[in-house]
Formats: C-alpha cells, structure tokens, sequence
C-alpha cells in the first residue's frame, strides 16, 4: 500500500472512530444502554443522562455514574420507553322489541346492548443496537 493510501486508511478509521462516539453523544437522554467495559465479561445495564467527548453519564440502580471513554469496548443502545398505543373499540346494538304478550310479564323487553373493550399494545421497542466499538488500534490501558 503506498504511503498517501495508507495516510487515508488511518484518517479513515480515526475518523469512524470519531464517528462512533458521535452516535453516542446523539442519543437521547434515557435511552436504555448495554455498556461494556474493558476486562468485564458481562455489560453494565443503565439509563443515559448524557454524554460528550471524554466521558458518559449513566444512571445505574439510580445512582449516576460517569464513566470514562476509555474504559469502554461497546455500548449497545436502543431508545427510551415510549407511550403505549391504547385502542378503545365501542358496539352497540339496537334491536325492535317484541310486542307479544309474554307469558311472564317480569321479564323485560330487549330493546338495546353495548359493549366497550379497551386495550394497551405491547411492548414493541426496537432490540438494542451497537452504537459504539472502540477501535481495534486503540490502546488497552
């Protein structure tokens, strides 16, 4: 590889690096984040407060908790909890009532019926989403 395509190959990753963290600092607070930190195996489950160049701020067990980007291999992102949709469904029924003699005139005569069925989707969230790897030439501090 000559030495200018080298020099765009490495601007190139430095710049997704870049890139990458940019799509952390653009998620929207309280979004739900899956972080994994260097030498951990399992991911750290938290809230995003916020983020920016150097560090992000998580909620965790509501305590907040500011972690270095350095420390970090991935995080895994996916948006906040939106409102369910609620559908509300109503029926009525209107019927002529009959007008021979019943044999018990307690009974009454059907004349009208309604119903009413409400209902909450489910949770219908998008999966999580990697929104930042560190790069593989990063150092391992």
């Amino acid at each position: 590889m000559s030495r200018v395509a080298t020099c765009f190959f490495v601007a190139g990753l430095l710049f997704g690096a870049d890139d990458s963290w940019k799509k952390v600092q653009d998620l929207k607070s309280h979004s739900e984040l899956r972080i994994y930190k260097k030498r951990t195996r399992e991911p750290l489950n938290a809230m995003l407060d916020e983020a920016n160049e150097d560090r992000i701020v998580v909620v965790v067990k509501n305590k907040q908790v500011a972690i270095p980007k350095d420390e970090i291999d991935r995080i895994d992102a996916r948006p906040g909890k939106t409102a369910r949709k609620v559908s509300v469904d109503s029926t009525t029924k209107e019927s002529d009532p009959d007008l021979t003699p019943h044999p018990n005139p307690s009974i009454p005569v059907p004349g009208s019926s309604s119903s009413s069925t409400v209902s909450y989707g489910g949770d219908s969230r998008p999966g999580f989403e990697t929104v930042y790897r560190r790069a593989e030439g990063s150092p391992n501090k």
